[in-house]
C-alpha cells in the first residue's frame, strides 16, 4: 500500500508535468535539491518550461547544484536562446565550466548570445537578480532578503510567471507594509531599457529621474538583469568626462568620426571585392551580347529586373540584420528565416511581375517580352529574398560583421541572378514567344 508521502510525490510529479508553470510557482519555495529531484524524470521540454518560470535566484542555485550529467542531458535538448537565458543567471566562472560540458557548436551558439556589444545595456547589466511574483507577500520578500543578505537591494522587482516585468516597489514600501500585503498592491510601473539599447540611453534615463537601478528586458519585456546604482553613477560620470574631452578635441572612442586611415582600412578591402563582383556581373551580361544585339530593348529593362531583386534582397537583409543585432534570431534559425523570405519574395514577385508584364506589353507591344520579364522577376525576387536572409547569418557564423559586408555579397547575387534569369529566358524562349 502506498504511503501518503508517496501519493503526494506522485501527484506533485503529475502536476508539474501537466502544468509546468503552476508547478514552478510551487517549486520557487522549495530547496534547489528538491527541485532537481522533481525535474530528473521529466521530459526536457517540460523541464525547460519549469526552469524558465522559476525566479532568477532560484534558477542560479538549481543550475549551480545540478550534476554535470543532468545539466548536459537537459541543456543539450534546449534551444540556444532558452539556454542562454537560464545560464546567464549563474556566475561567469561557472558559465564557462558548464558550457564546456556541451557540444562545441551548441556552446558557441550560447556564448554568442551571451556576448553583448561593449556599448550596450546588456554588457553592463547584472544578471544575479531577485524578482518576485505579484502574489508574493511583503513578509515573503523580507524573509527572502534576510536569507540572501544582499545589501544592494533597494528596489523590489515584480514579474509574472513567464518572467515579464510588471513593475517595481521600493524596499521601504515593502518594509512598512503588513506582512500579508500582496506585492501586486504595492507594484508601480517602472522604466526599463532593452538589452541592446546604447549606454547613452541608459545615462539619459538615469539623468531624467531618481533611478536607483534600471531593469534590462528583452523584446518580450522579460527581465534579464538590472543595471545597479553604482554602475549608473560611474557610467554617467564617464559620459560627462567624455563630453568634456570631446570639447577639447581629445574625443571619445570614435565611430562616425573615426580616423580616415581607420575607415580606409576597413572599407577599401570590401570596395576592391565589390569591384571584382561588379566585373563578374558584367561578364554575365557579356555572355548574352549576341542576344542583346538582336533584341536591343532588353538593355532598357535590365535595370528594372536588377533593381527589383536588389530591393527585395535589401528588405530581407535589413530585417535579418536587425534580428541578429537584437538577439531575436541566431544562426540556428537560418532555415526558418529563409523560408519566410522565400514566401514573401514569391508573393511580392508575382504581384510585381503582373504589373511589370503589363507595362512592358504596352511599352513594346510584345506579349512574349512581358512573359519573360515577369517570369524573371518572380525567380530573381525569390532568390533575392533567400539570399538576403541567409547571407548575414552565414557571415555571422564565420565571424564576419554582417552589417559591413552583407550588402556587397547580396548586390553581387541579385545582379547575377537578375541578369542571368532575364537574358537567359529571353535567349531560350525568344523565338518561341516571338520576341526576336
Amino acid at each position: 500500500m502506498m504511503q501518503s508521502t508517496d501519493i503526494q510525490e506522485l501527484l506533485a510529479g503529475k502536476l508539474i508535468a501537466r502544468f509546468p508553470k503552476d508547478g514552478a510557482a510551487i517549486l520557487n519555495t522549495a530547496s534547489s535539491s528538491d527541485i532537481i529531484a522533481k525535474l530528473q524524470n521529466l521530459d526536457p521540454l517540460i523541464i525547460k518550461e519549469v526552469l524558465l518560470s522559476l525566479t532568477p535566484d532560484v534558477i542560479a542555485e538549481v543550475i549551480k547544484e545540478m550534476s554535470d550529467e543532468l545539466f548536459t542531458e537537459i541543456f543539450s535538448e534546449l534551444d540556444a536562446y532558452s539556454s542562454a537565458r537560464l545560464i546567464s543567471r549563474v556566475k561567469p566562472s561557472l558559465v564557462v565550466a558548464k558550457l564546456d560540458l556541451l557540444p562545441a557548436r551548441k556552446s558557441k551558439a550560447i556564448t554568442d548570445l551571451l556576448a553583448y556589444p561593449a556599448d550596450s545595456a546588456g554588457y553592463i547589466m547584472d544578471t544575479q537578480i531577485l524578482t518576485f511574483l505579484p502574489n508574493s507577500t511583503a513578509g515573503d520578500v523580507l524573509e527572502k532578503l534576510r536569507q540572501i543578505g544582499d545589501r544592494r537591494v533597494f528596489t523590489v522587482y515584480v514579474a509574472d510567471i513567464d518572467g515579464k516585468l510588471l513593475g517595481s516597489s521600493s524596499l521601504q514600501a515593502v518594509a512598512i507594509s503588513e506582512p500579508k500585503t500582496k506585492l501586486s498592491t504595492l507594484t508601480k510601473p517602472c522604466p526599463s531599457v532593452h538589452l541592446m539599447s546604447p549606454q547613452d540611453e541608459v545615462v539619459e534615463l538615469f539623468q531624467q529621474g531618481k533611478i536607483i537601478s534600471l531593469p534590462v528586458v528583452d523584446l518580450d519585456e522579460k527581465i534579464l538583469g538590472i543595471i545597479r546604482n553604482d554602475t549608473l553613477i560611474s557610467l554617467s560620470q564617464k559620459d560627462a568626462t567624455e563630453d568634456v574631452l570631446a570639447m577639447f578635441g581629445a574625443g571619445r572612442e570614435e565611430r562616425a568620426l573615426s580616423k580616415a586611415s581607420f575607415a580606409i582600412g576597413k572599407r577599401l578591402p570590401w570596395l576592391q571585392i565589390n569591384l571584382v563582383t561588379a566585373f563578374l556581373a558584367a561578364s554575365i551580361v557579356a555572355i548574352f551580347e549576341d542576344t542583346i544585339a538582336r533584341i536591343t530593348v532588353l538593355a532598357v529593362f535590365l535595370p528594372v529586373v536588377a533593381g527589383q531583386s536588389g530591393n527585395t534582397g535589401s528588405q530581407a537583409l535589413a530585417v535579418t540584420i536587425r534580428g541578429l543585432a537584437l538577439r531575436e534570431i541566431h544562426t540556428g534559425h537560418w532555415w526558418k528565416v529563409a523560408k519566410k523570405e522565400v514566401i514573401v519574395g514569391f508573393v511580392n514577385g508575382v504581384a510585381v511581375a503582373l504589373t511589370t508584364g503589363l507595362i512592358v506589353y504596352f511599352w513594346t507591344s510584345s506579349y512574349g517580352l512581358g512573359v519573360v520579364i515577369g517570369t524573371s522577376m518572380v525567380f530573381s525576387m525569390v532568390i533575392a529574398g533567400f539570399s538576403g536572409a541567409v547571407i548575414p547569418i552565414l557571415l555571422k557564423s564565420v565571424g564576419q560583421d554582417p552589417a559591413q559586408s552583407s550588402s556587397i555579397v547580396l548586390t553581387t547575387v541579385t545582379d547575377i541572378v537578375g541578369f542571368l534569369s532575364f537574358l537567359g529566358l529571353a535567349t531560350v524562349l525568344g523565338s518561341a514567344l516571338g520576341i526576336v
